[in-house]
Order: C-alpha cells, then structure tokens, then sequence
C-alpha cells in the first residue's frame, strides 16, 4: 500500500466527532510529510496499520486475540504490506489471516482511528496510526488461531476484558449505524 493510496482513502472519509477529524487531518498530515514510508513498519516516527472490531453473525460478540507481544486482548489487524490496494483491504487481509475466518464482510468506511504507541517489530518504541473498520464473520463461522495470536476468544459486546482496547470500539460502532453498512468481498 502507497501512502498516496491510504490518503486518498481517507481523504474520502468523513469522520463524525471533532476527536476523530482532528486524527484524520494528522494522518494526512503525516502521509504528505512521509510520501515514501508512512504506511511501511520501517517507518520508526510511526506508521500506518489497520484493524477490525470483528462481530459474530448476530453481532452480539467480537472476537478478540490475545497479542503474544503486549499480552491483552486486542481487535485483528496490524501493519500494511505492498499488496494492499487500501487500508480496506489491509483490515480485511488482518482479520481473514488472524480469525482464520473466510467469507468476512467488512464496512465501506473506517470505523474511526486511534493513536497509540507501541513496540513492534522494530524493536524500538513507535506509534501506529490505526486506521480501524467495522467487520462481520458469516453465520456458523468458526476461527482457528494463527501464529500472530496466543489466542482467540469471543467476547460479549457488554462484557469485553477490562483493558482491551476494543471498549472503543465498540462504542464506536453503536454510534455510527455502520453495523448493517458493510460490503462482502
């Protein structure tokens, strides 16, 4: 994935909330100021990645991972790589590879974004500029556990662990109406 790409896609986008309008203009910022590398883990000021607050079918549940690095329960998702067209597309690869779950439909639009830092693979402590959608798992899916996870469990939407970030998420996807807006690919 090209920054040029990720800024038109969120360019295109318009978030709802002043919070979220002002992470949207400090991405594109950071995009036209890192033409070369802002979507690449390389990239050590931070770097573009993208996640997803995966539902069940009835949408009662998001299936979250145990991160063997930061130990918490946490969305799918993670870094961008050369063969995603769209930070979209890159959620969707994220949650396909991390669920093991095919058949996902995902939302049109980003869901919203969030700004944290972290240790990745570099090693170094970084940021990533976490662009997050809104996917749903066909009914009767089941997940199976990759090497990027400890674990995978689902978790009632009421009752998410204490510190995982999807608590967020979740509020987000509740406000914005994007539940029943989602595209099959």
């Amino acid at each position: 994935m090209t920054p040029a790409a990720a800024a038109a896609e969120l360019g295109a986008w318009t978030p709802t909330g002043a919070d979220q309008r002002a992470l949207r203009h400090a991405l594109l910022a950071f995009l036209d100021a890192r033409p070369d590398d802002a979507c690449a883990r390389s990239c050590v000021p931070g770097h573009l990645t993208a996640s997803a607050l995966l539902l069940d079918a009835a949408g009662g549940c998001t299936l979250l991972t145990l991160h063997p690095r930061i130990g918490r329960w946490v969305q799918l998702g993670g870094h961008c790589e050369s063969g995603d067209a769209s930070l979209r597309d890159a959620a969707l690869r994220e949650a396909t590879e991390e669920s093991g779950i095919t058949g996902l439909t995902i939302s049109d639009e980003p869901l919203r974004i969030d700004v944290h830092p972290i240790t990745c693979s570099l090693g170094v402590p970084t940021r990533h500029l976490d662009v997050q959608f809104l996917v749903r798992a066909p009914v009767g899916a089941v997940e199976r556990i990759s090497d990027e996870s400890d674990d995978l469990r689902w978790w009632p939407l009421d009752a998410l662990p204490p510190d995982s970030d999807a608590t967020q998420l979740v509020a987000a996807a509740r406000g914005s109406g994007q539940r029943q807006k989602s595209s099959r690919l």
